[in-house]
């Protein structure tokens, strides 16, 4: 075995048993994880208490749909420490399978020691950071989703692991959209089957708690938390935090409009899928009206793209804002959020600003020719 590949292997060792060993020595509270469980419980006993409940000391409720709270029915049937084990290793190997669909989509070679090299770094990203030690299910959504997207066009049953992303977190209907502008209109056919799939089989398990989620409980944004505070690097936090008011209004709900039709209209005229996919994704974090700095888990695929691409010095540039963790250095108890000065604005929305940046860049550029861009789309 080649040095280099030993080497790969070692770091990829040492950054797991570093991040496991911060984990235990922490006594992470895996909050979402207890929030997955609760669900899970409710659900198996009919789900009529599912969106009533509140867990952990933050006092945090059921919000994906029922049929999510179908797939976590098992976390009931388990210990609770051995649960937290399941995630924690199991988010891991996600950090892995996330590289490795990341190089594919980039056209980059995903040799076994690249993708633990790779993994080794990527654990201590911020969102990717945040997720794992959270608990959360982003990286599940993102491995559907890209899974399904480097698959052939015209390939059986693409665009149905979209659809059951969707029907798990709602937001990845924005690479439904994507699919049918794109004119790929049979991917997203089976993509928004796929989502209607979801909605029918939980409706079907879960009747009075569908009615409520669909009819009243999806229109309670205030149900996920906060839109103000420096966690939500969505396009709505960045103006909430900018003006210093936690109802931006119509101050976000314009711009957020702009940048959901120029973000699409910008991944559709890309000159390769991987570029599409990766505005795509930027386009659903920004307009969300949260997006945690966990669900920035994108920023693995928008590394690999722009690395494939030949910006090596702006993708150091970018790993590192996802590394530099600059939301955290900045008072943000309370309502402190809301008070921030003007210099410390970037410093608070370190992913909406790249976002909307790349947005930017991406819709000076010229659009590739129907030709080229059919060619490298479709091979």
């Amino acid at each position: 075995m080649c040095t280099r590949k030993v080497a790969a292997y070692l770091l990829l060792g040492l950054s797991v048993a570093a991040f496991v060993g911060l984990c235990v020595f922490q006594h992470a509270p895996m909050a979402d994880v207890l929030v997955y469980r609760a669900e899970g419980v409710a659900a198996a006993g009919g789900g009529g208490d599912l969106y009533g409940f509140t867990v952990t000391e933050w006092q945090l409720p059921a919000t994906y749909p029922p049929f999510a709270a179908l797939l976590f029915v098992p976390m009931g049937w388990m210990p609770l420490a051995v649960l937290k084990g399941v995630f924690l290793l199991g988010n891991i190997g996600l950090v892995a399978l996330l590289v490795h669909l990341s190089c594919r989509l980039a056209g980059l070679t995903a040799t076994r020691a690249r993708t633990c090299l790779l993994t080794g770094g990527a654990l201590w990203l911020e969102p990717l950071f945040q997720t794992v030690l959270f608990g959360q299910i982003n990286l599940v959504l993102a491995c559907l989703i890209l899974g399904d997207l480097v698959r052939s066009d015209g390939a059986r049953g693409k665009g149905v692991l979209l659809g059951v992303a969707t029907g798990i977190k709602l937001t990845p209907a924005v690479f439904i959209v994507y699919l049918y502008v794109t004119g790929r209109r049979r991917e997203a056919a089976c993509a928004a089957a796929g989502c209607a799939g979801t909605v029918v089989l939980g409706a079907l398990v879960l009747p009075y708690a569908s009615w409520e989620f669909w009819t009243r409980r999806l229109y309670e944004t205030g149900r996920v938390g906060k839109a103000w505070i420096v966690d939500n690097q969505s396009l709505q936090g960045l103006i909430a935090r900018a003006v210093h008011t936690a109802e931006p209004g119509l101050l976000w709900a314009v711009p957020a409009v702009l940048v959901a039709l120029g973000g699409l209209y910008a991944a559709s005229r890309a000159r390769t899928e991987a570029h599409g996919v990766a505005l795509t994704a930027l386009t659903a974090l920004l307009v969300s009206p949260i997006s945690w700095s966990h669900h920035w888990v994108w920023c693995v695929p928008l590394l690999a793209v722009l690395w494939a691409a030949g910006h090596r010095r702006t993708t150091v540039a970018v790993a590192l804002l996802f590394t530099a963790r600059t939301m955290w250095l900045l008072p943000h108890q309370g309502d402190l959020d809301l008070q921030l000065a003007w210099w410390q604005q970037p410093l608070a929305s370190p992913y909406p600003l790249l976002g909307l940046g790349l947005l930017v860049v991406a819709l000076r550029q010229p659009s590739a020719s129907s030709s080229s861009a059919s060619t490298i789309r479709y091979a």
